[in-house]
């Protein structure tokens, strides 16, 4: 079966279906990762996006059920150069087709995706369609143009749990506000003893304050952080009673609450190789990056933060710390192992913050 993806600029890309057959809009953006493709599927973070990735080949080691970020998927859509249709390793419980198609996401391969990235990063992410009905492609491009942006949208509903579940541990106690929280963020934290409560992201302070939480960990998740004017107002309203350690999303949120600005990058960061240089020490770190918006570092000036962390491709802030509260955040994701574990430290800094240990 053929499959298309057609772009608000016009340019249409043809290859063959795999996944799911039908339509589905999408912000367009591209991922440099090797390897992952099953965190990136499962990865509330990339909800309202058609996803591709940029290593030719994906799928040759299949999926299995313990890597899982999430147990759904909220990816539109899959672009890929080459699907491997038979994976090899010891661990492979699924065809990456079947895992597409069971929960409804239509894959194209053949696509020349070294092509495609070009135009995203030369021109921006797209608004795009990727279909399965290729008999009026100008068709597809005109409802592409017409098509919401991910700005217009506000998917973190979608993706935050809708009860308050808890992840037992004999430590210390932290409330996650999940935003579309990925998996190993509860598990770096179980695994230094953490008891995690994990709550709605439209949960209010009073409500989090109620659990008596030692600290405050603000989630990873997809969109606009502006979308999302009631977290914002939430984590004004803790700033100062317990610590703070925000991820991603929960990064940029913590950045509107103390006064900064977020603004939209060009083509986004996404992949697991960004290098970071962490100021306070100096070192430069491998990364795992999956944002489209970023704080504004002239709206940090003045403010009583300080910034801890820089890109180096672009200079883009990476992280900050509060100078006179106890609260920090990164952009990237310390959870994620691109290092492996290079940026672990970020959870032991948030640990000694809840024992009193660092402001």
């Amino acid at each position: 079966m053929e499959a298309v993806l057609a772009l608000e600029n016009g340019s249409i890309f043809r290859g063959k279906a795999f996944g799911a057959a039908g339509e589905q809009h999408g912000e367009v953006v591209f991922n440099t990762s090797m390897t992952g493709y099953q965190e990136i599927l499962t990865d509330p973070s990339y909800c309202g996006e058609i996803v591709v990735m940029t290593y030719p080949l994906i799928g040759n080691y299949g999926v299995n059920h313990e890597d899982f970020e999430h147990k759904y998927s909220f990816v539109r859509g899959f672009v890929v150069k080459q699907a491997c249709d038979h994976p090899s390793n010891w661990r492979v419980q699924e065809e990456l087709h079947h895992f597409l198609a069971e929960r409804g996401i239509i894959g194209i391969a053949g696509v020349d995706t070294r092509a495609l990235t070009r135009q995203l990063r030369t021109k921006g992410t797209m608004r795009g369609i990727i279909s399965t009905d290729v008999s009026d492609v100008q068709a597809l491009v005109a409802r592409a143009r017409q098509a919401p942006t991910l700005s217009d949208e506000e998917p973190v509903p979608s993706v935050t749990t809708k009860e308050v579940f808890r992840v037992p541990g004999d430590g210390l106690r932290v409330a996650v506000v999940d935003f579309g929280a990925k998996a190993n963020i509860m598990r770096c934290l179980s695994n230094l003893g953490c008891d995690l409560t994990v709550v709605p992201a439209q949960t209010t302070a009073e409500e989090i304050l109620k659990l008596n939480p030692d600290g405050i960990m603000l989630s990873n998740g997809p969109g606009d952080p502006e979308r999302v004017p009631y977290a914002i107002n939430t984590v004004k309203e803790l700033l100062g009673k317990k610590p703070i350690f925000g991820i991603c999303l929960g990064h940029q949120i913590l950045g509107l609450a103390v006064g900064a600005k977020t603004y939209k990058l060009k083509f986004g960061h996404r992949g697991a190789n960004h290098p970071v240089k962490d100021l306070l020490s100096g070192k430069v770190h491998i990364t795992s990056q999956n944002h489209g918006y970023a704080v504004d570092q002239e709206s940090l000036q003045g403010l009583p933060v300080e910034i801890t962390h820089l890109n180096i491709n672009d200079n883009t802030v990476e992280g900050f710390r509060h100078t006179e509260l106890p609260a920090f955040s990164v952009q990237y994701h310390p959870e994620a192992s691109p290092g492996p574990t290079d940026s672990r430290y970020l959870f032991d800094r948030f640990m000694a913050m809840m024992q009193g240990e660092e402001k």
